[in-house]
């Protein structure tokens, strides 16, 4: 389980340095989203479906004493995938439409407390 924390830890700190080097996107972020569920090969999840449950990390992260673990855990039952899969799914979640998240990430800050990673 510490391994994919890790995994989430670093691919969302490449996704805020991608981020913070792109240039500003046009795009609905929705349709990023997908996009970028595709190239992770995730393109498969029905789009209406993936956009929902995206869209719902940010606040279900947010409850209080949720951790990320239980989170990607809700997103692998509601997607019906297994726990790697769900938790590349979250992590390009937060990046997306969590940009708090990310901007702190992009300046060096750890926005969620990494006892909350498991690390």
């Amino acid at each position: 389980m510490k391994r994919i924390h890790t995994a989430l830890v670093a691919s969302l700190a490449a996704a805020a340095a991608a981020t913070a080097l792109a240039a500003p996107a046009q795009a609905d972020p929705s349709d990023q989203f997908l996009s970028d569920l595709a190239g992770a090969g995730l393109g498969d999840i029905d789009p209406g479906m993936a956009t929902s449950v995206g869209q719902q990390v940010c606040p279900m992260l947010a409850e209080p004493g949720q951790q990320l673990a239980d989170v990607a855990g809700e997103v692998s039952g509601a997607l019906g995938r297994p726990l790697g899969p769900a938790t590349m799914f979250t992590g390009l979640a937060i990046t997306m439409f969590c940009p708090g998240a990310v901007a702190s990430l992009a300046n060096g800050d750890m926005p969620l407390p990494l006892d909350l990673l498991g690390i």
